[in-house]
């Protein structure tokens, strides 16, 4: 195992212990039935109003209303259970159980380590110009 490997480890499971401490839900909140899912952006693209609307009116799409916001990387959703009934009504690739927004966690590491490789291939290929 690397030390990258170990340390995206870590840092999900600090965030996983972080989420079960932050979230605080009522009796009400857990009497009823409801369902609840986090959806994830690898980008932190939810510190965009625009961008963190377009993912709640996607979501509203399948019945999930926001619940909170974490921070620009993870807003967790709940719905009714009684929405899955709706699922297969839902629009074509309209998924009601999707996680992740955007680029995954693993396509973005695929796009900084090849930024990286290329930034350094670059420079030395510059650097043996001269």
């Amino acid at each position: 195992m690397s030390g990258a490997h170990i340390a995206a480890h870590i840092a999900a499971e600090k965030n996983r212990k972080e989420e079960e401490t932050m979230t605080n839900y009522r009796p009400e909140d857990l009497s009823g039935d409801w369902e609840f899912k986090i959806l994830r952006s690898a980008s932190g693209a939810f510190g965009k109003p625009a961008v963190q609307a377009q993912a709640e009116a996607e979501e509203a799409q399948a019945g999930w209303t926001l619940l909170e916001k974490f921070d620009n990387d993870r807003l967790r959703f709940k719905r009714p259970v009684s929405a899955r009934r709706k699922d297969e009504m839902l629009p074509p690739g309209v998924d009601p159980y999707r996680t992740i927004y955007g680029i995954g966690e693993g396509l973005m590491a695929f796009w900084v380590i090849s930024a990286i490789v290329l930034a350094f291939g670059l420079l030395a290929w510059v650097g043996s110009m001269f």
